[in-house]
C-alpha cells in the first residue's frame, strides 16, 4: 500500500508536464489506470499520454479502443515492455503509411482564436531575410516584409500560431518604414509578405496593401510577392498595379483544405481569383507547399497541375514551388495542446538540416519528382524550385541543383524579370 500511494503522488507530478489535462474525463481515467497497474516511467507516461492525443486527433479511435482490443487482461506488469512496443508499433504504422481522410471529413474548429486586431506604432524592424534562410539548404534569399502580425485562418501545419498569440497587430508606420528601407537601387530583390501573416486576407485593412503597392512602385527594382491562400483580390481588381507585383497562391487538394487549411478559400475560389488577377495583367506564382502525403495525394496533385496548365500561359506565371510539411518542436507542441482534429501530424517525422522535422528523403523525392514531371510541358517556360530543401533533393527531384544560393537567387531573378514589362 505504501508503494502504490507512494507511486500516486509521483503520478501527479508527470501529469503537469504532459498532455494529460487536455485530454478528456474517460481518457486521463483509463490512462491513470493502467499508469497504476504498470507502475510507468515519467517517460512511458508522457509517451502513452502522446498517444493517446494523437489518436484522438486523427481520428483513429481511442487508446481505450486499441488497448482493450490487443492486451490480453491476465498480462502482469512483467509485459510492459511488450505492451509499450506493440503500442509504438501501432502508432509509427499509423505514421509511416500514406494518411486516409474520412470521408465525412475531421470536425473543424469553430473558429481561428486571432485575438484583438489593434494598429500599432512601434521601432520593431519591418524587413529582414526569410526566416528559414540557411546555407544547409539551397535557398532562394528571400527578403520578407512584415506588414501584418498573424493570421486569420487557421491552417492546422502553420508556424505562425506559435509567434502571435493575444492580438492581430498592424503597424501603425508601415508607409514611414518601407519609405526610409536602404535598398541597393542596382540590385534586384524578390521581397515576400506572407510570412507572417497571409498576404491579401486582410485587404486594404489600415491601409496596408496602399503603402506596399506605393513601395512597389518607388523601387522597380523589386518583385513584391503577395502570398495568400485567400480569394479577397478586390483591391488589385479596383486600382492600379505596379507591375513589379505577383500575387501567388498557395494549392492544395481540397481535401486537404477541408481537414487542415480551416477558413480559407476554396481550391477553386483560389484559382478563379488568380486567373482574374491575371487577366488584368497582374503576374501570378504558385506554391504546392505543403504537398501532403496522403492516400489520394498521387492523383490530386497532379490533377491540379493539369488545371493549372489549362488555366493559365507560362508568360503569366513567375514561379512555381513545391515543399513539405515541416515542423520546429514547438508547434508539433501547440497542436497537441489545441487538440483540434487533424492528420497533419500523422506522419513519419525525421530531422531536416535545420533541425526542423519532416518527411523522410524519399517520401519527399517521389512528391517532388512526380510534381515536376507533371509540368513538363512547362519546364523552359516558368521558373521551378524547392523551397527548404538540401542538393541531394533537388538532384533526385529536378536533375538538377544551383551551386549556391546566390546563383539560385541570380538565375530567378533574371528569369521573373524577363517577363515583368517596367
Amino acid at each position: 500500500m505504501k508503494n502504490r500511494t507512494e507511486y500516486q503522488e509521483k503520478l501527479q507530478k508527470f501529469i503537469p508536464q504532459t498532455f494529460y489535462n487536455d485530454l478528456d474525463g474517460e481518457q486521463q481515467k483509463f490512462i491513470k489506470l493502467i499508469a497504476s497497474v504498470y507502475i510507468f516511467t515519467f517517460q512511458e507516461f508522457r509517451q502513452v499520454v502522446e498517444i493517446a492525443r494523437d489518436l484522438s486527433m486523427w481520428d483513429e479511435g481511442s487508446l481505450a479502443d486499441w488497448w482493450n482490443k490487443n492486451v490480453q487482461k491476465d498480462e502482469e506488469r512483467k509485459n510492459k515492455k511488450k505492451v509499450l512496443q506493440q503500442l509504438n508499433a501501432y502508432s509509427n504504422q499509423l505514421k509511416s503509411a500514406a494518411k486516409k481522410y474520412p470521408e465525412q471529413g475531421l470536425e473543424r474548429p469553430k473558429k481561428r482564436e486571432k485575438g484583438k486586431i489593434v494598429l500599432k506604432e512601434s521601432d520593431k524592424n519591418i524587413f529582414g531575410w526569410c526566416p528559414v534562410a540557411s546555407e544547409k539548404t539551397v535557398c532562394c534569399n528571400l527578403k520578407t516584409i512584415d506588414a501584418v502580425e498573424n493570421c486569420i485562418f487557421g491552417c492546422s501545419y502553420c508556424t505562425i500560431q506559435t509567434f502571435y498569440k493575444s492580438e492581430t497587430v498592424f503597424d501603425n508606420n508601415l508607409a514611414e518604414k518601407l519609405a526610409n528601407l536602404k535598398l541597393e537601387k542596382d540590385r534586384k530583390y524578390h521581397i515576400g509578405t506572407g510570412q507572417s501573416s497571409d498576404s491579401l486576407a486582410w485587404g486594404n485593412k489600415h491601409g496596408n496593401l496602399d503603402a506596399l503597392c506605393k513601395f512597389a512602385a518607388d523601387n522597380p527594382n523589386i518583385l513584391l510577392e503577395f502570398k495568400t491562400k485567400s480569394d479577397n483580390i478586390s483591391y488589385f481588381i479596383e486600382n492600379e498595379v505596379p507591375p513589379n507585383i505577383v500575387c501567388s497562391w498557395s494549392l492544395n487538394p481540397q481535401t486537404i483544405i477541408d481537414n487542415e487549411e480551416h477558413f480559407t478559400a476554396s481550391l477553386e475560389n483560389r484559382l478563379k481569383a488568380a486567373r482574374t488577377i491575371a487577366d488584368k495583367g497582374v503576374k501570378v506564382a504558385f506554391h504546392f507547399h505543403p504537398i501532403v502525403y496522403y492516400s489520394d495525394w498521387k492523383t490530386a496533385y497532379p490533377a491540379i497541375a493539369q488545371k493549372v496548365q489549362a488555366l493559365f500561359k507560362p508568360d503569366e506565371v513567375l514561379f512555381i514551388s513545391f515543399g513539405s510539411v515541416t515542423f520546429i518542436k514547438p508547434v508539433l507542441k501547440k497542436i497537441r495542446k489545441l487538440g483540434f482534429p487533424t492528420k497533419i501530424t500523422q506522419m513519419e517525422l525525421v530531422t531536416d538540416p535545420h533541425g526542423k522535422m519532416t518527411y523522410p528523403d524519399s517520401i519527399k523525392i517521389e512528391k517532388f519528382s512526380t510534381m515536376y514531371k507533371a509540368f513538363s510541358n512547362w519546364h523552359n517556360k516558368v521558373f521551378f524550385y524547392l523551397c527548404m530543401e538540401k542538393a541531394e533533393l533537388w538532384e533526385k527531384s529536378f536533375g538538377y541543383v544551383y551551386n549556391t544560393n546566390e546563383d539560385f537567387e541570380k538565375a530567378m531573378l533574371a528569369d521573373v524579370f524577363s517577363k515583368i514589362k517596367l
